[in-house]
């Protein structure tokens, strides 16, 4: 099974230089004006799954919650390293969250639409 997570934004180039600079996400593909639509595709290639952003002349209707995250689990501590590095590199708050769990087993921070995205230390080889 694969998995996607789609979410529409008002801020499409924001979101993807956020994603590919500090997660070191690759842009996996791309469409534009497909039925007003224009979107990109993030992810890690050869992953079972990506994140989806779109835009459009509609505003978005977001309504999420201090416990609402994105976990990502790298894979080795060179990889968790480099997030940490891009982090302070381009100077993103680091927060604590509000699920005690993850203030023990990983980083809490925001994307540029401050959607709390949670890079866990755990599973590191």
């Amino acid at each position: 099974m694969h998995f996607r997570y789609a979410r529409h934004t008002a801020k499409l180039e924001n979101l993807i230089y956020f994603y590919t600079a500090v997660l070191d996400f690759k842009i996996l593909g791309k469409f534009e004006n497909h039925d007003g639509y224009f979107g990109v595709f993030l992810g890690k290639e050869g992953e079972n799954w990506h994140l989806e952003f779109t835009q459009n002349s509609e505003a978005p209707k977001h309504q999420f919650d201090d416990d609402d995250y994105l976990v990502f689990y790298p894979e080795t501590s060179d990889e968790y390293n480099k997030i940490l590095e891009n982090l302070k590199k381009f100077e993103v708050p680091i927060l604590e969250p509000k699920n005690p769990y993850w203030k023990d087993n990983g980083i809490c921070f925001e994307d540029c639409e401050h959607y709390k995205i949670v890079v866990s230390s755990l599973k590191i080889s």
